[in-house]
This record gives structure tokens, C-alpha cells and sequence, in this order.
């Protein structure tokens, strides 16, 4: 494209205020060159208050979004308030995926409330209309900006800020802390090179070997051929993730080369900066603790424990503090194993880390030195507030002079229970199981200090009211039929009628359990399918088999359950989950103890 016809696209665009990719799509111009036109001719960010007044009086909110070619009215507002306040940049998480921006809202609202106390002027860079810290009377100043490089680099450019705090808005800022380095801008908390080592496999086992932790055996790859060399190798199942991804976006169990492939090719859709990781599947309880760190030593406020088994995403799982079934030993090793790789990555914040507990063993599943979905429940059910602490161990404060005994602290006499809400009804065709890749759009908590009546309050809290109809259906893949018999059994003493296909009928059958044969969907009537458009259903208990056929029975089965407003178990560890509760409720007559969180 002639240059001058380029520049003048890029002038006319730029004023319609069109980003850099969208300029590319419609001019043919690369991004580099639409940068390289940019900044040869002059074409800046301006930055313009966003109008709160309705223009019936000047607005005075510190609250920006870009144009170009036009005044900036951040140079006006700068002028009228002239402060010698140090300025801290605070990258939020941007308009991430449904149900993934809660955690990181409340971390960086906390964290900038935390720097405005000690003196500091706060800027949120945040473009997430959803979230509180897009609330113009949060940080000193808003700039309601898409967090790219680029755009990052227009309001550092304008604000020259002393610092920046990447690790309260997840994976997306965390992935800017390079970039903010090469700008010059100080990152406070843990450094660029240490967030890497976290994510950079080869440098992460290094550091793991270091310590003395285990993990599952594994290797990283680029192509589908490496992929499934790693594979062979391991040995099947396999779990494929790429790196610097939030809410397991693109993981999968593989259990074939089918599989492997099928998952590479989704994954390497998009050029992958970053190596994919091949992981030998384990199957054990997973636990996670979020902790805080100062540099020299560690608060771990609990350690939580998922009641699904490894495989379910961290934010789809129920998760109990404190945690129930693991020994002394398990819960002093992990706190040890965080410990330890708290100090050998240099940590100054939080850091997140999942476990695997096989036994009295444990292996490690990733750490992320930012913040995750668990610290606003863990700091609530706590009473330990490890954002405010976080952002004072940023600014030079010790743990010890706050008030806080170094390591695991004492655990509560009460059960706190995180429940997953999910929304997939209003997705059309989207699958319902659980696997390694999040969909729960929300969560609830439930707290009591018996165990079965938190749980209860959490299957109230996240819409399972249950009994209605007394009426189930139950379908299982082969190797669950063992499993669900104790379970079916459960549940028929609570007075459930069951009603099962044929294969999963002979099992419970064979082992004493009353049940009512029904035909699979694509046979005669009475199918599973007229159960379930009979609306007399409660309750739908279906693990799938692997796959990613959307005609299979079970696939409509479970779409069929939720679009007809019954609740879909696709685990058993959560069907054993709810059938605890319901016995809880029926031997109790349901009079629930009412907990108040803020004085617990």
C-alpha cells in the first residue's frame, strides 16, 4: 500500500478512534507498521474525562479513555492537581471470560484501597465494565484502556508512574510484567523473572528439583507429532495445557492420539508464544492454598480441598475449608512445599498453588505468583485479609511486624464450602460436564460446623432444592458402575425412585438396588429422553465417556436435563457430595443454623 495513502487511513481511522488490529484488518498493514506510521507522523493517545455530569456542569472525574488526534484533558486535570504523591499503576484482569473476573476485581479494589491508605496516588488501568474497579471513585485515576502493550505504554508515556502491580489482575496482567519492565516502570511484588519461572516448564522443574518437590512427569512441546511422542511415552491418560492460560482455557485429558491431536489442533489455532505442557494424569484429591509472602517468610491462612478428584477444574469443584480428609503430615507438607518454593521464586505478594495428595504423598500441580479465584473466599472464611497484607509486604512492611505468626495458621472450628453456580443452560450446545477446562459462571458458600450442613446450605445457595418428585435417572460409563452402586443405594433409602438404562440397570440390579429399566434415546418409547420432557425428573446423574460427539445419548441427556430446568451430576464424588447433604437435611428436618461471616 502507497505510504501516504497508508498514513492518511491511519489518520482518518485513528480519529474514529479504531485500534491498531482493526486499522490492520481493513488496511492490509501490518500492526508494527500501523505503529511505525503512528509514531513517525506524530499520531499520539489523547486522553479524554469521561462526561459524568451530562454535561449540565464540568465533570471532575479522574475517569479517561483514548482518542487520537484530539486535547488531552489528562494534561488539564494534571495542571489543577499538582502532587508530589509517589503513583502506583494497577493493571486489572480486562474482559475476561464469564465468570473469571470476580477474583481479580476484588484483589485489585483491595489493593488499591491498601496503597491510597499509605499515601500513594493509584491509577487503574481496567477496561471490564463489569467489574467495581471500573467505579471512577476507586483509584485516583481511570483509565478505561485495553491492557495491551501498546495501550499500557500510551498511559505510562502520559502518567509516568514510580511502580506498577500486575499480580492482582490474573493471567492477563501478569503476562504484561516484561513489557512494563522494558517501559521502565518498576514492578512492585515479585519479579518479571521469577513470574516466568513460575510459567517456563524446563526453568520451573529446575526450581521444583531445587526444593525437593514432586510432580507429575511431563514435557512440553510445540506440534502435535511432539505431542503425542510425550504421550507414548508417559503413557495414557495425559493432561495437554498451554502456558499463561487462565480458567484451563484449551485443557483436556487425553486418553488416545485421536484425542491428541484433536486437542493440538484447537490449541494451535493461534500462534503459541509459549511451549504446550504434556502432564501424566493423576488421579488424587486436589488441595490449593493461596499464601502471602514478604520475602522472608509465609502466611498460608488454610489449606482447601476439592471434593471432585483431580481432572475438575479448580474453579468447578466444591471446595471445604478447611480441609477434611487429608492427614497432619499431607497438610504440613504443602504448606513446607509452598514455603520453599515461595522463597527459591522470590516471591513478594501472593502466590497460588495446587497440589495433588496421593496417599501421605504430594505432588505439585502449578503455582502462580498472583492472585486466584480462592483469595476472596479464603480471606472472608478466614478473617485473614491477604490482599491488604499483600500489598503492604509490596511496600517494604514484614508479617511479623503485621501482627502475623509466620506459616500455616490455625485452622477454624467451622466448615466454610465454595459451590460453583453454573449458567451452561443459557449456552446453547455447550457440554455440561466438568473436566479440566473452568465453566462455572459464579460460586456460594455455605458454613456450618457440621460439615453435611454446610454442604446443604452450599447445594441451597448455588439453586439445588431438592426433593420434588423423587424421581432420578441414573447412566454411567463402564468403569463408574462400581462406584455409583453404594451411591444409587443412598439414594433410593432417601425414597428416590430410580431409573436407569440398561447396562447401569443390571448393575444396580445385581446388587439389590430397585430399579426401572428405560430405553436409551434412540429407541422405542419409553426413552430417557420422555422422562426427562415429562418433567417429573429431580435429578440426572451422567458421567460421560470421552469424546467429543455431540449426537451421543449422553451429550443430549445432559443438555436435554438442563434445558428442562433438572440438575445434571456429571461427577460422582458431587452426587455422593448431594446425597450426604439430603441424608444431613432428612434426618434433621432441614433447621438450619444461621452463621453470621462477619463474626466468625
Amino acid at each position: 500500500m502507497n505510504e501516504f495513502l497508508g498514513r492518511g487511513i491511519l489518520l482518518e481511522a485513528k480519529q474514529c478512534e479504531f485500534p491498531d488490529n482493526v486499522i490492520s484488518r481493513f488496511t492490509g498493514l501490518e500492526e508494527t507498521t500501523i505503529r511505525g506510521l503512528r509514531e513517525q507522523y506524530g499520531i499520539a493517545a489523547e486522553y479524554k474525562m469521561v462526561d459524568t455530569c451530562a454535561a449540565e456542569f464540568k465533570a471532575k472525574t479522574p475517569y479517561y479513555y483514548s482518542v487520537y488526534g484530539d486535547k488531552n484533558e489528562v494534561e488539564d486535570e494534571a495542571k489543577e492537581k499538582i502532587t508530589d504523591r509517589k503513583k502506583i499503576l494497577v493493571l486489572g484482569s480486562g474482559p475476561i471470560r464469564i465468570g473469571q473476573g470476580i477474583e481479580f476485581d476484588y484483589c485489585s479494589v483491595h489493593a488499591t484501597w491498601a496503597f491510597s491508605k499509605a499515601g500513594y496516588e493509584t491509577i487503574i488501568i481496567n477496561n471490564n465494565p463489569e467489574t467495581v474497579s471500573t467505579d471512577f471513585d476507586i483509584a485516583d485515576k481511570l483509565y478505561f484502556e485495553p491492557l495491551t502493550p501498546e495501550d499500557v505504554q500510551n498511559v505510562v508515556n502520559i502518567e509516568h508512574p514510580d511502580y506498577a502491580v500486575v499480580q492482582f489482575g490474573g493471567q492477563t496482567a501478569i503476562k504484561l510484567t516484561a513489557d512494563l519492565t522494558k517501559m521502565g516502570v518498576p514492578i512492585l511484588g515479585t519479579d518479571a523473572k521469577d513470574v516466568d519461572a513460575a510459567e517456563d516448564r524446563e526453568i520451573f522443574d529446575e526450581v521444583l528439583q531445587k526444593c525437593g518437590i514432586k510432580r507429575a512427569a511431563g514435557a512440553t512441546v510445540f506440534t502435535a507429532e511432539e505431542a503425542k511422542k510425550v504421550a507414548n511415552k508417559l503413557g495414557y491418560p495425559v493432561l495437554v495445557r498451554p502456558s499463561y492460560v487462565l480458567g484451563g482455557q484449551g485443557m483436556q485429558i487425553a486418553l488416545n492420539d485421536e484425542e491428541i491431536e484433536q486437542f493440538m489442533a484447537v490449541i494451535n489455532r493461534y500462534t503459541q508464544e509459549h511451549p504446550i505442557l504434556i502432564d501424566k494424569y493423576l488421579m488424587g484429591t486436589e488441595t490449593e492454598v493461596d499464601a502471602v509472602c514478604d520475602g522472608e517468610n509465609i502466611v498460608i491462612p488454610g489449606v482447601m480441598e476439592h471434593i471432585e478428584r483431580s481432572g475438575v477444574h479448580s474453579g468447578d469443584s466444591i471446595s471445604v475449608y478447611p480441609a477434611r480428609t487429608l492427614s497432619k503430615h499431607v497438610k504440613e507438607t504443602i504448606a513446607y512445599y509452598t514455603k520453599r518454593l515461595a522463597e527459591e521464586l522470590h516471591v513478594i505478594g501472593l502466590i497460588n498453588v495446587q497440589f495433588i495428595a496421593m496417599g501421605e504423598e504430594v505432588y505439585i500441580i502449578e503455582a502462580n505468583p498472583r492472585s486466584s479465584r480462592t483469595v476472596p473466599y479464603i480471606s472472608k472464611v478466614t478473617g485473614i485479609p491477604i490482599v491488604d497484607l499483600a500489598a503492604q509486604c509490596m511496600m517494604g512492611k514484614k508479617l511479623t511486624d503485621l501482627g502475623y505468626t509466620p506459616g500455616l495458621q490455625p485452622e477454624a472450628d467451622y466448615y466454610a464450602i465454595k459451590m460453583p453456580v453454573f449458567s451452561t443452560e443459557k449456552v446453547r450446545g455447550a457440554e455440561v460436564a466438568v473436566g479440566p477446562e473452568m465453566k462455572s459462571t459464579g460460586e456460594c458458600l455455605g458454613i456450618s460446623k457440621s460439615f453435611d450442613e454446610a454442604l446443604y446450605k452450599a447445594f441451597l445457595g448455588a439453586g439445588v432444592n431438592l426433593p420434588k418428585y423423587k424421581q432420578m435417572i441414573i447412566t454411567v460409563k463402564d468403569s463408574d458402575k462400581g462406584e455409583i452402586i453404594d451411591i444409587a443405594r443412598r439414594y433410593e433409602k432417601l425414597g428416590y425412585i430410580i431409573y436407569s438404562t440398561r447396562r447401569t440397570a443390571d448393575t444396580l440390579r445385581e446388587n439389590g438396588i430397585a430399579v426401572r429399566q428405560v430405553n436409551r434415546i434412540s429407541q422405542e418409547s419409553p426413552t430417557v429422553m420422555d422422562l426427562l420432557l415429562g418433567h417429573k425428573i429431580d435429578l440426572v446423574i451422567d458421567t460421560p465417556t470421552q469424546g467429543r460427539d455431540k449426537n451421543r445419548d449422553g451429550f443430549l441427556i445432559r443438555r436435554t436435563a438442563i434445558e428442562t430446568g433438572v440438575y445434571c451430576i456429571t461427577s460422582l464424588d458431587t452426587a455422593r457430595a448431594l446425597v450426604s447433604s439430603l441424608e444431613h437435611a432428612a434426618e434433621t428436618s432441614q433447621n438450619l443454623e444461621i452463621v453470621d461471616i462477619a463474626k466468625i
